[in-house]
């Protein structure tokens, strides 16, 4: 399966909306996903309705060398979740950006047979580039930027381009794929930032445009991804849409 971290050098883009809703696109086809929220923000954990302690959290991870296993926990709609917490903010200070640290999260992936296992894996990044990122970006097979329909939002995935630039230059290429989030139908602003994506990104853009939408609005203040929210919204379909995509494409390798 693949390891995809989710990340964006600007915060807002819908990070963490699209790895919930992802996840449970997944869990609704079968494939029981794991999510690692590496946010210290750890929107993706109070999303998920998880109050937990930071020992219970990737942070004990980091911290404590806890295992990762042991650190899981199974959300009613079948997303395997490893939950953040505020704490999590200590480990850029507690590590450094040596190789040793960045490949703490990777190594322990590996030797926990994650990486090798049929389970696909979303990392949900912090925006700023530190240790929690970087380490992201080394455990990852593949990295999804989202990026919504606004010219800033574009800035940040420029800037993760020189990013993943820099990691091909050291032998860790990083393959991408670039979505829009938060799109409207005949916005100027929309239309414009999807045609300049189209321009710059190519095949690396996604075809599938998620949509502006307030049944995943309103899934998020419930505590709940679209699809037990609303399985039959506009919101749920555009996700639904952007895995088949992303499977179809090779992006996301199904099976071993």
């Amino acid at each position: 399966m693949t390891i995809i971290a989710v990340f964006n050098q600007k915060g807002g883009v819908g990070k963490t909306t699209a790895t919930a809703n992802l996840a449970a696109a997944m869990a609704r086809n079968g494939l029981a996903p794991l999510a690692i929220d590496l946010d210290p923000q750890a929107h993706l954990t109070a999303m998920s309705g998880l109050k937990p302690l930071a020992k219970e959290t990737i942070y004990s991870f980091f911290h404590e060398d806890a295992a990762l296993s042991d650190l899981v926990k199974q959300l009613p709609n079948q997303v395997n979740l490893i939950p953040a917490h505020m704490e999590l903010a200590r480990v850029d200070m507690l590590l450094t950006q040596s190789r040793r640290d960045l490949r703490k999260l990777k190594i322990a992936m590996a030797d926990e047979m994650l990486s090798s296992s049929d389970t696909p894996v979303l990392i949900d990044c912090c925006p700023m580039l530190g240790v929690l990122s970087l380490s992201a970006l080394m455990a990852a097979d593949v990295v999804l930027v989202p990026v919504t329909a606004e010219y800033l939002a574009m800035n940040g995935a420029a800037q993760l381009d020189q990013t993943l630039s820099g990691l091909t230059a050291k032998g860790l290429h990083r393959p991408r794929k670039v979505f829009i989030n938060r799109y409207q139908r005949g916005h100027p602003t929309s239309e414009k930032v999807a045609h300049e994506l189209t321009r710059r990104y190519g095949k690396d853009f996604c075809r599938t445009r998620v949509c502006e939408s307030q049944s995943v609005l309103e899934g998020v203040g419930s505590n709940l991804d679209v699809f037990s929210f609303a399985p039959d919204s506009e919101g749920a379909e555009d996700f639904s849409y952007l895995l088949d995509e992303l499977v179809e494409s090779g992006f996301i390798r199904v099976g071993k």
